[in-house]
This record gives C-alpha cells, sequence and structure tokens, in this order.
C-alpha cells in the first residue's frame, strides 16, 4: 500500500474514533437539568459512571496514537527538491503533458468514429446487395 493510502486510511481511522467517542458520550452521559423548571434527573448508576469514565479515556489513547502514525507517515513523505518553484515548474510540465496526451487521444477518438463510420457504411451497403440478390419468396 503506498504512502497516501495509507495517510487516506489513517484519516478515517481518526474520524472513526473520533465520531465513535462522540456518539458514545451522547449515549452513555448522564441527563443534566436544562431548567429550573423542570425536576433534577436521577442520578447515574455506578456501571454508568465507570463507563463513562473509562470510554472516553480509551478513545483519547487509541485517537492519540492514531494521530502519532498518521504524524509518522507526514513525516515518511519524500521531500520535495527544489522547494515550490520545483514543484510549481514540475506541475506545469505535468499538465503540459497531461495536455498533449489528451490531444493525441481527441485525435485517435475521432479516427476511430471516422473508420467505425465507413465500416457501418460498408455494412450497410453490404446487406443491402445481400437483400437484392435474395430471390423473392
Amino acid at each position: 500500500m503506498d504512502i497516501i493510502a495509507q495517510l487516506q486510511d489513517q484519516v478515517n481511522k481518526i474520524a472513526y474514533i473520533a465520531f465513535n467517542t462522540v456518539g458514545s458520550l451522547q449515549r452513555d452521559a448522564p441527563p443534566a437539568r436544562l431548567s429550573q423548571n423542570y425536576p433534577e434527573p436521577p442520578e447515574p448508576s455506578a456501571e454508568a459512571l465507570a463507563t463513562i469514565n473509562n470510554e472516553p479515556k480509551e478513545a483519547a489513547i487509541a485517537f492519540m496514537q492514531g494521530v502519532k502514525q498518521f504524524d509518522a507517515l507526514v513525516g515518511a513523505l519524500p521531500l520535495s527538491e527544489g522547494g515550490e518553484e520545483a514543484q510549481l515548474k514540475k506541475i506545469a510540465e505535468l499538465q503540459a503533458e497531461n495536455e498533449s496526451v489528451g490531444k493525441e487521444l481527441q485525435d485517435e477518438m475521432q479516427s476511430a468514429e471516422r473508420e467505425l463510420k465507413q465500416l457501418r457504411e460498408l455494412f450497410h451497403m453490404a446487406a443491402d446487395n445481400c437483400l437484392r440478390l435474395k430471390p423473392p419468396s
């Protein structure tokens, strides 16, 4: 797997951990009193408190491990030689090459379409000739 795919995979893992942590906190958090007009919510059980206290710690550890691995992968990316100017020059070269190949492909497509049109005309002529030679029933 190349480095970019590994980076994408790591970003997906970090997002997965973050979303699951928020979801768990929403699910497991004890109710809160929104207004003085509402009664006091019941106290959470000891089991619920243990879950609430342990899961975020585990998630935070997994999240930080994911971030550290992401940073290591970013650090493993090859450094560009020559700085920003060299990168812009390389991008311009690649764009010019892309345009050249695109033009070549377009020319090939037009040539293939002309050939297909000729083949269809020949096929229709051959079919018409076969129908004319067929004896009437």
